[in-house]
């Protein structure tokens, strides 16, 4: 049986919109696999700082990936649910548990960084469609992960 969403929003727009937002999905996903894995791994004489930064982290873009999941629901397309479909969208590279914690930082803030402009693109294909609820669902995860990633470059040494 099919059921009509008539939610003010094309198929086309929702379609767009929801495209933006598997990629943001996928890379989200990726960076928590990596944050993770480097809270699970990081090591030296700021272990337990930077264990608990990777935790708050990690577990915040964890709650985030549900809702991003939803809101592509929402939107009449369905999620991306498998590693390789995951893999396929995302730009982030897997996370090496060798390195030392300076140098998973330092990756894991260019991965919020890129993050960052999924994100803000996704933010413009809904804003342009006028979609209102992923818009706000990108505004809050943008100012999340400038903050992850502002955490970071400060732990780092910068500004």
């Amino acid at each position: 049986m099919t059921v009509t969403i008539d939610t003010g929003l094309s198929k086309t727009e929702r379609t767009d919109v929801a495209q933006e937002l598997t990629k943001v999905l996928a890379d989200s996903f990726a960076v928590y696999l990596k944050t993770h894995g480097y809270h699970w791994n990081v090591r030296g004489p700021e272990f337990f700082g930077y264990h608990n930064l990777l935790e708050q982290q990690y577990r915040d873009i964890w709650a985030a990936l549900d809702d991003i999941a939803e809101r592509i629901r929402a939107l009449g397309v369905l999620a991306p649910q498998s590693f390789s479909g995951f893999g396929n969208l995302t730009s982030i590279k897997d996370g090496d548990p060798e390195k030392e914690a300076g140098p998973m930082l330092k990756e894991l803030l260019k991965d919020h960084e890129t993050l960052i402009a999924t994100t803000r693109k996704a933010f413009e294909a809904a804003d342009e469609a006028g979609d209102e609820a992923s818009a706000d669902l990108m505004t809050q995860r943008l100012a999340a992960h400038e903050k992850f990633a502002w955490m970071l470059r400060s732990t780092l040494g910068g500004r």
